[in-house]
């Protein structure tokens, strides 16, 4: 691997201690066995760097690769259909209780092939490559029975071998009670949910665990069940909550340390408290609050004065947010939950990387990855300003 030292216009290197962006003017970055070494002005280059490659980005602006961090990227199928049912008035749990929503990808990702899988997924994977993503979380969850949703993160394990990126794997088995299981949550939890999160423990395909805490998936005491069993296993846990209602559940991840409360639109002050008090991320998903209509946006103020992490995330998925464009997300998250373009990059950056428990990317800091972004843009308020429109001049992975 060769040391090499960027020299560029701009450096967002998204420290929380440099205000704002952690911004560096006509910066140089020095790399060595794929970690930064050294960031600042590049007048003030050490001595030692000097006989090392050179590459001069001119006038563009750097940041750390992006980071998306809460993704259903592996899936069968497609709801299309769904999407025209909301336009003629159906509302997203209307759908769900009449056997459409998640289900209807539960049986089409049940009888497709782990090849099929596969080969659509990256499709997806690689369109979010494109803007600069160095690295997602996938989820499982389509499959709710033991067999498919181990095929789910075994597609998923496979990004990392075909294409250069990382992947942090999130099982959801308690995503929804499946027809077998109707009106027996607890019953599905036991029988299948909690047997198939160890088995894919032991196979090595987890690194976190997640579920949905709302009226028509799980209750919080439903969702206990399933986080004691990832916290017997040494997992952390995330969790699906107040999305549509107010049940508790971020309160609840929080009293489990949990990564990362997502969604959040009916997130309370005592829930923005605990996850203070937690260190819990809230990521914030524009894409499902923009695809089913919502009106209810997070408590953003909230949230910001109780110094609560905030993280923005694609929520790629088939039915709810079929968005697979992490630049978009940022602007939908600027325009339509009132966050600053600085706050959208520290979404898709530090804070993403610490929703997905990750010490060593989301910054251009010493000992960080070299996973960095090169775009042809100046200023870093540029990447949430523009709408459909890519700038990404070069993604750069572990320091390649």
């Amino acid at each position: 691997m060769t040391n090499m030292v960027i020299f560029a216009g701009n450096v967002a290197t998204m420290e929380c201690e440099r205000e704002p962006y952690g911004l560096c003017v006509d910066a140089a970055i020095a790399i060595e066995g794929g970690r930064i070494v050294w960031v600042g002005s590049k007048n003030e280059l050490p001595e030692r760097f000097s006989g090392w490659e050179v590459t001069d980005y001119g006038e563009r602006l750097v940041t750390p690769a992006l980071i998306d961090a809460h993704t259903h990227l592996v899936f069968g199928g497609n709801r299309a259909a769904e999407f025209e049912m909301r336009l003629n008035g159906a509302s997203y749990e209307q759908i769900a209780r009449a056997g459409g929503g998640i289900l209807s990808t539960v049986s089409a990702t049940r009888a497709a092939s782990e090849e099929a899988l596969l080969s659509d997924a990256l499709t997806r994977a690689d369109a979010l490559v494109s803007e600069g993503v160095s690295c997602v979380e996938v989820k499982s969850g389509y499959g709710l029975d033991v067999e498919t949703e181990l095929k789910m993160l075994r597609v998923a394990r496979k990004f990392e071998k075909l294409r250069p990126m990382r992947v942090k794997t999130t099982f959801l088995g308690a995503h929804a009670v499946p027809p077998e299981y109707k009106s027996r949550p607890k019953d599905y939890l036991t029988e299948v949910c909690i047997p198939t999160l160890h088995a894919a423990h032991a196979e090595g395909l987890v690194d976190a665990v997640d579920g949905f805490c709302e009226g028509i998936a799980f209750t919080p005491a439903q969702m206990a069940l399933v986080f004691d069993e990832a916290q017997s296993l040494g997992l952390p846990v995330k969790l699906h909550a107040e999305q549509l209602s107010n049940l508790g559940g971020a309160r609840l991840a929080a009293s489990y340390g949990a990564l990362s409360a997502d969604h959040v639109e009916y997130l309370d002050e005592d829930g923005v408290a605990a996850m203070a008090e937690a260190g819990t991320v809230a990521v914030l998903l524009p894409g499902a609050f923009y695809t089913l209509r919502e009106t209810q946006v997070p408590p953003v103020n909230r949230l910001r004065d109780k110094s609560v992490p905030m993280a923005l995330a694609t929520d790629c998925n088939p039915g709810s947010s079929p968005l697979t464009s992490l630049l978009l997300t940022m602007n939908m998250g600027c325009t339509m939950f009132r966050l600053t373009p600085e706050e959208a990059l520290a979404g898709v950056t530090r804070n993403a990387a610490r929703a997905l428990g990750l010490q060593d990317t989301g910054e251009i800091t010493v000992g960080k990855r070299a996973d960095l972004a090169v775009w042809d843009v100046r200023h870093p308020a540029e990447l949430a300003y523009r709408i459909g429109f890519n700038p990404l001049h070069q993604r750069i992975f572990g320091g390649m």
